[in-house]
């Protein structure tokens, strides 16, 4: 019998499509600016494929940290060892798993992001495996699967346990455009072949500035007058738009239409709308260094309805030659699974002045 210590945070993930770049200390703005929650939707996709597996039992929390999931998928071998009252708390998530690692659980598969996996880890440590499945906005850490229905295929051995880091992200700095990051601890996290993502990489040298600006005079260059174009988050994004001599919101995302800003750090309701209001837009956007997504990290705010309305011939991905040397396959993970297989198994990625690169995107079952 496998023993699974599973939490949910219900508020993970809220602040991506409405532009606030993270949930920490802003669920109650997301909830304001109309943001909907994730978690749950995400923590049930893996979960349906787990109830299918025999031998599992699970360790929770009460109602929406846990619970909730379980109960939805007529899974009844769980106990409940942590109960909460009114919103959950980063103290909720600890207490929980305090409760998991003293009834000797294999694995604590969590629900969130960035901010949860500092929470969980501060309690194991390395004392027992940890596994994420994504449901925040930024997710630099390597401990999450690269979506839901890998964190089903990892969470049960047979697996290799790899060293992860996490990563503490400094989210007020973030929301005003710097990207601050440290190391905040090793954990031991399942790992196989394309299903576990791997810690950000920011790349910052001269070859890569002058691929950069390489990139943005070609892409000023094709760009047609009438149409809008949504820039996604990233430095070779903003050189974009500094070749335009128009500054860039650098961790978000911003529209530009004939050499104009026309949207600034835009949230998923303001592209719905300008994709109603226009008959054809661009997405112009840039994969994560190392980690390979195009879709689904950092840049939620271009959602899954977005990308549909637009439509996947109209979206342009833009990579450095280095950053695509590091990043052997891109991913996919819009929170609609159908769409996602839509992209295919390969993409052009534009690499410089006229030059292009075909990569390959892992698909999953």
């Amino acid at each position: 019998m496998i023993r699974i210590g599973f939490v949910v945070n219900p508020v993970a993930g809220m602040g991506g499509s409405v532009a606030l770049k993270g949930t920490d200390g802003k669920a109650d703005e997301a909830r304001i600016r109309g943001a909907r929650p994730q978690a749950q939707e995400r923590a049930k996709t893996a979960l349906f494929l787990l109830s299918k597996k025999p031998g599992i039992f699970f360790l929770t929390c009460s109602g929406e940290m846990g619970e909730s999931v379980l109960k939805e998928f007529g899974i009844s071998s769980y106990e409940v060892i942590h109960r909460y009252e009114g919103p959950s708390t980063a103290e909720d998530t600890k207490n929980a798993v305090s409760g998991f690692l003293a009834q000797g659980v294999d694995l604590v598969l969590f629900c969130g992001g960035d901010g949860t996996a500092r929470d969980v880890f501060t309690i194991t440590g390395q004392a027992v495996p940890i596994l994420g499945i994504p449901s925040g906005v930024k997710m630099y850490s390597a401990v999450f699967a690269v979506d839901p229905r890998a964190a089903a295929n990892l969470a049960l051995p047979p697996y290799e346990l790899r060293d992860a880091e996490i990563m503490d992200v400094d989210e007020e700095a973030y929301r005003n455009g710097s990207l601050d990051t440290r190391i905040f601890g090793i954990a031991r996290v399942p790992s196989r072949v394309n299903m576990t993502q791997v810690a950000k990489q920011v790349f910052e040298e001269a070859d890569e500035n002058r691929a950069k600006d390489e990139i943005a005079h070609f892409i000023v260059e094709v760009m047609l007058p009438g149409i809008p174009y949504i820039l996604g988050a990233g430095t070779t994004t903003e050189a974009i738009a500094r070749s335009l001599k128009i500054k860039k919101t650098l961790l978000g995302v911003d529209v530009i239409l004939d050499g104009v800003l026309i949207a600034a750090d835009a949230d998923e309701k303001t592209l719905l709308l300008l994709a109603d209001e226009y008959p054809e837009i661009r997405i112009i956007i840039s994969p994560i260094g190392a980690q390979g997504f195009i879709l689904g990290r950092g840049n939620q705010q271009i959602s899954a309805a977005v990308v549909q309305k637009v439509g996947i011939k109209n979206l342009i991905v833009v990579g450095t030659p280095h950053k695509l040397r590091e990043t052997p396959s891109l991913y996919v993970d819009s929170g609609d699974p159908r769409l996602d297989k839509e992209f295919g198994d390969y993409i052009q990625v534009i690499s410089g002045y006229r030059i292009a690169q075909r990569k390959k995107i892992v698909q999953r079952c």
